[in-house]
Order: structure tokens, then C-alpha cells, then sequence
């Protein structure tokens, strides 16, 4: 008998400034941690953490992330932190570097603190990354004996960062509840290893019930850069209560289908998690058999955001219908999370849902 399994950092912060504070949480962990984050990012936050480990009399080694979270990527940073002596890791990022920080860390053996500067997945309070190929395409799940230590969000860097990716973490995150009760009507396995616990189910519905509550007008905040309680309450939706949902809760055909999209060529790739997530969790509740009504309102909710609802704006209007075969074969293989939503569903399936989904949002 499989028991009910909740996992969770053991700490979150959430606010504006918070980065200015993150050598003092720092301080009582680490010695000489490393820090990882792109070019970009470590521009807007550099003099900042900076700053907060000066004043804590506290040194660092950073690592600039390539931009893939692959193994061979992992493996480069893992020798750079053994040459270097660092004794814990630091991401500071978007979701392919923070699921890097924590492969990394359990490469070191080392705690890890994760430092969203987005709120564009719910990747930062998981104890698993998602790992893919240099190229971009999925590879695997990784899983971690723990989460991380502490999960920090500073509201004010979160609310300046392109709109477009705030509307990618309320997708990513709206899939929260539609997988998790496919996951519990199933009776199926969440990624924490276990049957989904009360918790996880109210944390998953609170998810979902918050983003259309406020999605809609944070995200009309985040356009202008400034930070209001509807974006301090999407922010922990599109983190927090997405991420302990969908860790404990499980996940099901959506991100199945996502996981399925990455098998693809072309201009899908410059799309982001969550706007590959949003098309997938249409999939989903078309081959759940939901009525009419209950699609048109989560269609017209990404539509408000600007995600993809249609095949042309996933630049997939031109792809044959043997493309889309693929795409559902990798989506119901061995190991996906399909089997959440149901063991009978077929690539064609799939495919035929993909392209209902297209045909309804057009309406």
C-alpha cells in the first residue's frame, strides 16, 4: 500500500526587497556558496546580492548558466564547484537555472537555496528538476532526497521582469488543480512518491481559485512593472501553492503534453514552459469530456493573458497530423504522467484532442 506523501522547503519568503536579505538567511547555512544564474539576470541582481553578502562578511563563487538544464550543463558546474570549495548552491533565475542549482547541489551534496527572479513555473519549492537534452528536448525527471532550504522571492524583481512570463507561471500554474484531481480521481501516484494527501488537494484547488480571482488584473499590474496585493497573491500561487500541489498533488496530461510538444522542431521552442502548458492543459480537459461552457472559460482566461490557445499561435499551423502522433506518442510513453489522467488514452487521442482544442478556440 502506497502512503500519502507532502513535501515542502523548509522555508519561504516572499516580499518586496526580500534579495536584500538573502545573505542573512544565507549566513546561518554556508560558508563559501555558489551561485549560478544567466548573464542577464546576474546583471539586474548582481550588486544587490552583493551588496547583502558584504555586509554579512560572506564570500561567493559564481557560475554564469549556459541556458539549458542538461546533464552535460550539471556536470560542468558540479567540477566548477569542486575546484572552487564551495559548500552550498544559489540559484538565481528563471526554471531551467533553478532545476540546474538543484541537480547541482545533489551533485555536491550540498543544501540548495533557490531565488526565482520570475514567477514563470512552479519549479522553485520542487525537490525534482526537469532535465532536457542540450538541444531543448525533454529528457527526463530528476528526483532529490530533499527540497530546497529556502525558497526566496523578492515581488519588486518579479513584477519587473517581461509580463510575458508572469502569464506563463499563472499557465504553468493553472494545471496545478486540473492534474491533481485527475491524479486523486485515478487514485495515481504524485511525483512526491505517494497518494495525494488532504493538503495537497487544498492547496492545488486554493492554486486555481486564486489565478482567476486575480490573474488577471496582477498581471494587468505586472505590465507596468508595479507590484500590488494581486501580484503578491499570484506570485504565491504561480510558486507556492503551485508547487506543493503539484509535487504532492500530481501531475497528469498536461505537462504529459508539453513533454510530447518538445519532440517537435521549429518556432514551438521559443514559446515558454507555461504557454506550452496552457495548450496542453486544454488538451486535457478536452479528453476528460468537460462541457462546452467549462472550456470556454479557462480558453477565455489565456486568451485575456496572451498564452496560446490556438494551433497557429503555438506556430503549429502548418504541422501534419503525423507530427501530432508523435507528439501524443511521447506523451502516453512508459514513465509519463498520462497514466494519471487515464492508462487508455491513445496517441491518437492526443492528437484528435490537439486538434479540438484549435477548433473550439477559434469559436
Amino acid at each position: 500500500m502506497t502512503n500519502i506523501i507532502f513535501v515542502s522547503p523548509n522555508k519561504y519568503v516572499q516580499g518586496k526587497g526580500a534579495l536584500r536579505d538573502l545573505g542573512v538567511h544565507v549566513k546561518t547555512m554556508a560558508k563559501k556558496p555558489l551561485i549560478i544564474s544567466d548573464h542577464i539576470v546576474w546583471d539586474l541582481t548582481k550588486e544587490m546580492i552583493t551588496k547583502g553578502f558584504q555586509e554579512e562578511k560572506l564570500d561567493f563563487h559564481f557560475v554564469e548558466f549556459n541556458g539549458e538544464a542538461s546533464m552535460n550543463e550539471i556536470h560542468r558546474i558540479v567540477e566548477e564547484g569542486k575546484a572552487n570549495q564551495v559548500d552550498y548552491v544559489i540559484g538565481v533565475g528563471g526554471g531551467k537555472t533553478l532545476d540546474t542549482a538543484k541537480a547541482i547541489a545533489d551533485g555536491l551534496d550540498t543544501g540548495v537555496v533557490i531565488v526565482p527572479t520570475t514567477a514563470s513555473t512552479d519549479a522553485p519549492t520542487s525537490a525534482l528538476s526537469v532535465i532536457y537534452s542540450d538541444a531543448g528536448v525533454f529528457e527526463s525527471y530528476k528526483f532529490f532526497a530533499k527540497n530546497p532550504d529556502l525558497v526566496l522571492v523578492d515581488t519588486e524583481v518579479v513584477a519587473k521582469a517581461p509580463a510575458r512570463l508572469f502569464a506563463s507561471g499563472i499557465a504553468d500554474a493553472m494545471a496545478t488543480w486540473v492534474e491533481a484531481r485527475a491524479t486523486i480521481k485515478s487514485n495515481g501516484i504524485a511525483m512526491a512518491g505517494g497518494k495525494t494527501s488532504i493538503a495537497a488537494k487544498a492547496i492545488a484547488k486554493a492554486c486555481e481559485e486564486t489565478l482567476f480571482a486575480y490573474g488577471i488584473p496582477a498581471y494587468q499590474a505586472v505590465q507596468k512593472g508595479v507590484v500590488t496585493q494581486h501580484v503578491e497573491a499570484v506570485v504565491e500561487a504561480n510558486t507556492l501553492l503551485s508547487g506543493l500541489g503539484f509535487e504532492s498533488g500530481g501531475l497528469a496530461g498536461a505537462h504529459a503534453i508539453h513533454n510530447g510538444f518538445t519532440v517537435l522542431d521549429g518556432e514551438i521552442h521559443h514559446l515558454t514552459h507555461g504557454e506550452k502548458v496552457a495548450y496542453g492543459t486544454l488538451v486535457q480537459l478536452m479528453l476528460e469530456l468537460h462541457p462546452e461552457t467549462e472550456l470556454a472559460k479557462y480558453i477565455m482566461f489565456y486568451q485575456a493573458l496572451g498564452l496560446p490557445t490556438t494551433l497557429k499561435e503555438m506556430h503549429l499551423d502548418e504541422v501534419t497530423y503525423e507530427d501530432l502522433l508523435k507528439v501524443g506518442q511521447a506523451a502516453i510513453q512508459e514513465g509519463e504522467t498520462m497514466g494519471n489522467l487515464s492508462e487508455d488514452i491513445t496517441a491518437e487521442d492526443v492528437a484528435n484532442a490537439i486538434i479540438a482544442v484549435d477548433q473550439l478556440a477559434q469559436k
